[in-house]
C-alpha cells in the first residue's frame, strides 16, 4: 500500500535529510518542496524582483508560469535535484543570500498557489515523502502520515552554521541564528498557510536525535501500512 507522508516543521531541523532516507528506505519519490521555494527565490533575485521595498509579485509570477520546475533523480547520490529550465540550481539555492529571502518570497499568496498545484499533481500517484511547511496541513491534509519535526533554537543554528561552512560560506554563527529566528516568526505567522503542526501529526522533536533514530521512528510508524 502506497501513500502519502507528509513531514513539515521549522526550518533546519533536518527534514529533507530524514526525508531523503525515509524515500529510500521505502522505495519511495521524495519532494523537496522547500527547495521549490528556494528556486522561486533564486529567480527573484536573478531577474531582480526582490528588493528592500519587497517582492515584485506580479512580475515575478509573469516569469514563473512560463518556467519549468521540475526534480531530476540523481542515481549517484541516491536522490533528486531540483533544476529550473535545465540547470541544476541546487548548490545555488542553498547559500545564505537564499535563506535570507527564501521566506519573503513563500509568504506571497500568489506563489503558495502556484506550487501548491505543482506540488498536489506530483503526489497524485501516492508512493512520495514530501516535506516542507504546509504539506499536512495544506497540500496534503488527508495524508496518511504526518510528521512535524522541531529541535531547539541553538541545535538547529549550530547544524545550519557546519553546513554552511563546510560550503564555504563565510555566514558567521550570529547570523545563521538571527536568519533561523526571523525565518520562523514569518513562517508562523504569515497569513497564508502559516507552519503549525497538524492536529494528526506525529511530534519528532530532534534536539538530542541522530538522522538514524529519526527515520527509524518514522519507519515503525510505517508499519501498518505495509
Amino acid at each position: 500500500m502506497s501513500i502519502i507522508i507528509a513531514i513539515d516543521g521549522y526550518s533546519s531541523t533536518g527534514k529533507s535529510t530524514t526525508a531523503k532516507a525515509v524515500a529510500q528506505a521505502l522505495g519511495y519519490v521524495y519532494i523537496d518542496t522547500g527547495a521549490m521555494y528556494r528556486a522561486v527565490t533564486y529567480l527573484a533575485l536573478e531577474k531582480g524582483f526582490a528588493s528592500t521595498s519587497g517582492i515584485e509579485v506580479k512580475a515575478l509570477m509573469k516569469v514563473l508560469r512560463k518556467t519549468d520546475i521540475k526534480f531530476v533523480y540523481n542515481a549517484t547520490l541516491g536522490f533528486s535535484e531540483i533544476y529550473l529550465d535545465g540547470k541544476n540550481i541546487e548548490n545555488e539555492i542553498r547559500g545564505i543570500e537564499i535563506a535570507n529571502w527564501v521566506s519573503e518570497v513563500a509568504k506571497q499568496p500568489e506563489v503558495r498557489t502556484y506550487l501548491v498545484n505543482l506540488q498536489r499533481k506530483m503526489g497524485e500517484q501516492k508512493g512520495i515523502v514530501m516535506d516542507g511547511r504546509d504539506i499536512g496541513t495544506t497540500v496534503f491534509p488527508n495524508a496518511e502520515l504526518k510528521i512535524f519535526m522541531t529541535a531547539s533554537e541553538q541545535v538547529r543554528a549550530e547544524r545550519r552554521y557546519k553546513e554552511l561552512k563546510a560550503k564555504g560560506d563565510n555566514a558567521s554563527f550570529e547570523e545563521v541564528l538571527a536568519n533561523i529566528q526571523h525565518r520562523d516568526h514569518i513562517d508562523t505567522t504569515r497569513k497564508e498557510s502559516p507552519l503549525r503542526k497538524a492536529d494528526d501529526a506525529v511530534v519528532i522533536d530532534n534536539t538530542h536525535l541522530t538522522i538514524e533514530e529519526q527515520v527509524q521512528k518514522i519507519l515503525s510508524l510505517m508499519e501498518k501500512y505495509q
